[in-house]
């Protein structure tokens, strides 16, 4: 995510004031200039809409498997990859709130608060569990948060390029900090069943700030590998980028807290038991700076511990991929996925 994306969440997680027990605010109107409609549906969660979109024929004993974007990205991200699982199975994607085509939802936005939305959202929509999760980056620490909330609902679980389990943030005086150091040991909320974000929640100088910085992300929106995607996909994330929705999806003042939690989970011998769980890795360097060489080492050998988390667990290196994999390498994880549904099947 690029610095100026990490100072708005900074600066929005301090100035939002939420309207603590207002009724429900009504669902709001589908926004002006959208360049395509939604290609799967809204569903209401509890007064606002999140976007669903499955594909692949939903048939009993047929497993669906759940796509759960990077941060910053959202539906659009697995069109190269969710094609090729629909040949096999049901595959959903959808749009975080306030992301995409969905709606603006509660905050604060912890990774508790997504976890019971997409639990939300999927049972409202008649999606029927054990699913295979598959997260990317950011994403990888929802499906974790999403299989502590619901292990029942949970058959397998793909990790794509995961979130550091302790990475590195970004402060305001320019100084880089580890997330463990930043714990401030707050009880993480409940998530939140009622009261979506309204603009006027947010104060004058705040959404200022945030409408100052929308035009930049929007221009860049479709930079490599994101010039990958189908062109309709680029000129969705194009419009995206530049709502308010964009960047209060991001705000989460809890996330070292929540990042606690996850290490704490990890830290016994095998976890996950034997919940098969994939770990794909890029096989290219990603990482700049002087300390480039030490960041990518020390990438390497957080991906290769988090396969160890399940007795079952593996890592595959994507060989000509960096970060984004499925967008480098989609067959990568379209044959990954395809390994664990059939070894899943009952």
């Amino acid at each position: 995510m690029h610095v100026r994306m990490l100072w708005l969440r900074s600066l929005v997680a301090a100035a939002i004031v939420l309207a603590e027990g207002s009724s429900l605010a009504p669902a709001q109107s589908s926004p002006a200039g959208l360049p395509s409609p939604p290609p799967g549906r809204l569903v209401d969660v509890g007064g606002w809409r999140l976007h669903l979109n499955c594909t692949g024929e939903a048939r009993p004993g047929r497993t669906t498997v759940i796509l759960e974007a990077g941060l910053g990205d959202f539906s659009v991200e697995w069109s190269l990859v969710q094609p090729g699982v629909a040949e096999f199975a049901r595959v959903c994607s959808y749009d975080r709130a306030g992301d995409g085509w969905s709606e603006m939802g509660p905050h604060p936005r912890t990774l508790r608060q997504i976890a019971y939305e997409l639990h939300t959202l999927l049972e409202r929509a008649g999606e029927r569990p054990p699913f295979v999760l598959v997260g990317h980056s950011y994403g990888a620490w929802l499906v974790r948060s999403y299989q502590a909330m619901y292990p029942a609902e949970v058959a397998a679980l793909i990790l794509v390029e995961s979130g550091a389990s302790d990475p590195v943030r970004l402060m305001p005086d320019g100084r880089l900090i580890r997330s463990s150091e930043l714990v401030a040991r707050r009880p993480v909320p409940a998530a939140k069943p009622a009261g979506p974000l309204r603009e006027s929640d947010i104060p004058p100088a705040a959404l200022a700030q945030m409408k100052a910085g929308l035009p930049a992300a929007s221009a860049s929106a479709n930079e490599p590998p994101r010039d990958k995607l189908p062109p309709e996909a680029q000129r969705m994330r194009t419009w995206a980028l530049g709502r308010l929705g964009h960047v209060a999806a991001a705000v989460n003042p809890f996330e070292h807290e929540e990042l606690a939690e996850l290490r704490a989970r990890a830290r016994s011998v095998h976890p996950l038991g034997e919940l098969p769980l994939v770990v794909i890795t890029r096989g290219l360097p990603d990482e700049t700076g002087p300390d480039a060489r030490r960041l990518e080492a020390e990438h390497q050998s957080d991906q290769a511990a988090m396969a160890a988390w399940s007795r079952r667990g593996k890592q595959i290196i994507a060989g000509r991929s960096g970060h984004h994999v499925q967008l480098d390498e989609p067959v990568v994880v379209i044959t990954t996925i395809r390994a664990v549904v059939a070894d899943i099947r009952p």
